[in-house]
Formats: structure tokens, C-alpha cells, sequence
């Protein structure tokens, strides 16, 4: 088990976990919320597109998905970020 600091590194802790781990640790930490901010980002424009093809059908094409008008003006007038 390696533990990791991010603090000012005295005495065990300096020999428990050199500073090469440390940095990447921390190196891992950035890149997996790198990682967490690009797939939230797809996400939102994945919906947002979702939601303007949505916005592109008329009644008869809502009735054959078995979506009614009130359920699609919904969907369709929801934020980007709101699933």
C-alpha cells in the first residue's frame, strides 16, 4: 500500500512515500479528472443534440416513438446539464 501526501512531507512519511510517487499520484489524480471533465462535457453536448433532433419531429413522428407533445416540449426544455 503506498500513501500518499500532498502536505509537507516530514519524517516517516518522507521514507514511506518518496517524492516520485507522490508526483504520480498526483499525476494520476489530474489526468482522471481531466478524464471526468471531458465525459461530462460529451455528456451535456450528446443531450443537447438529442434534445434539438427532439425538437425537429412533428406529431406524427412523436406518436410513432410513443412520445407525446407534452412529454417532448418537456424534454426539450430541460437544461443541457439536467438528465
Amino acid at each position: 500500500m503506498r500513501v500518499v501526501s500532498f502536505g509537507i512531507v516530514t519524517g516517516r512519511m518522507s521514507r514511506i512515500a518518496p517524492q516520485r510517487i507522490r508526483w504520480r499520484a498526483a499525476g494520476r489524480l489530474v489526468r482522471q479528472g481531466q478524464n471526468l471533465a471531458a465525459a461530462t462535457v460529451r455528456q451535456w453536448a450528446r443531450r443537447r443534440r438529442e434534445r434539438a433532433d427532439l425538437a425537429k419531429l412533428d406529431d406524427r413522428m412523436l406518436r410513432d416513438i410513443g412520445v407525446t407533445p407534452a412529454d417532448a416540449w418537456h424534454e426539450i426544455n430541460k437544461p443541457f446539464w439536467r438528465p
